[in-house]
């Protein structure tokens, strides 16, 4: 099988092949290094033109590349570490994501910033940060977080996806790779040995899915778990769990959109379980999860549903590899989460 990390090298060599106008922008990501997650690895050997290694300025990088953009070039920029993404939220904020309004439709900008969220390593409090959630509702700007699945046919999958991104899409995309994402295998239904797998797209003119998970053979699902990025695979870990250890059974809801958002298959599970966990690696206050549960609070009005959210502590991410253990969620805590709301 191959492995997200594969995935994208691989659907970045297609883009780089297919569309002459596809530049990449980025610090340390020539051969033979090729990135600190390697990613980018043989790009530079392969088209030597059209990557560019930058000096270590985020905020520059990307501006760079929405001239570029503007210029008609398809610019695809990789931030090492997403913790440095705020260097270049100027850029993002208050030029990439209003060009397209302030200049009457007369401007695309298509930009793919791609970068490495998440903790889980010990890279310390600047280093393993899930920062997403700054720039999610952000006019103008898409929020993509591929996971480690894929349809029948291949769509789906995290290179598709960052195909499509890099490709068909006009406007601007932030696209969130979480760091213990790269070495999982991409999985399709054939090679799903637990889960019936299956998506929802809002369109068909979206190639974004939301993929829903439930266990082969399982009764009726109890409660739906939403989650996204690597936080999704923590899930299906405890939804086997809980299955064969409590008797509880879950459905798994788990979009790669983050913004703008879709809830409606969310919506719709949690129509039907009455019950809705959300989780993520972010920190807990003013997160995704809190505007998951209120667009599904406002959907199905005054019912009795029971809501609650799972993520990291609001502190920042500790260098130990104890205390990192304390400020993240994870599989254990997902367990007890679900227990206590079905237990209620």
């Amino acid at each position: 099988m191959t492995s997200v990390l594969e995935s994208l090298n691989s659907s970045l060599h297609h883009a780089f092949k297919d569309n002459p106008n596809v530049f990449l922008l980025g610090e340390d990501i020539m051969d033979p290094y090729g990135g600190a997650f390697k990613v980018t690895r043989g790009l530079s050997t392969d088209y030597p033109d059209r990557v560019l290694t930058t000096p270590v300025s985020e905020a520059g990088i990307v501006g760079l590349a929405a001239g570029m953009a503007l210029r008609g070039m398809r610019s695809v920029v990789e931030i090492m570490f997403g913790d440095f993404i705020t260097l270049a939220a100027d850029q993002l904020v208050n030029h990439i994501a209003k060009f397209r309004w302030m200049y009457n439709d007369q401007v695309r900008l298509p930009i793919v910033i791609r970068t490495p969220m998440g903790g889980r390593r010990g890279y310390g409090p600047t280093h393993s940060q899930t920062l997403e959630k700054l720039l999610l509702g952000v006019p103008g700007l898409q929020v993509i977080a591929p996971v480690d699945l894929s349809l029948k046919d291949g769509s789906g999958s995290p290179g598709e996806l960052l195909y499509h991104s890099i490709i068909h899409n006009d406007d601007p995309v932030i696209f969130i790779e979480n760091k213990l994402q790269y070495l999982l295998p991409v999985q399709s239904q054939a090679e799903l040995k637990d889960f019936n797998l299956s998506s929802h797209q809002e369109s068909t003119t979206t190639q974004f899915p939301t993929y829903l998970l439930s266990l082969q053979g399982a009764p009726s699902a109890q409660v739906t778990i939403a989650a996204y990025g690597y936080m999704a695979e923590l899930v299906k870990q405890a939804a086997i769990r809980l299955a064969y250890e409590q008797e509880i059974f879950t459905e798994l809801i788990i979009p790669t959109q983050l913004s703008p958002f879709q809830a409606q298959p969310i919506i719709a599970s949690t129509n039907y379980t009455n019950r809705l966990l959300v989780v993520e690696e972010g920190n807990l206050t003013l997160g995704w999860g809190a505007e998951v549960v209120a667009q599904v609070a406002e959907a199905l009005g005054n019912r009795s549903i029971s809501y609650k959210r799972l993520a990291a502590k609001d502190l920042p991410v500790p260098s130990s590899g104890p205390l990192e253990a304390l400020v993240l969620p994870d599989i254990d805590q997902i367990i007890e989460a679900v227990i206590q709301m079905v237990s209620r």
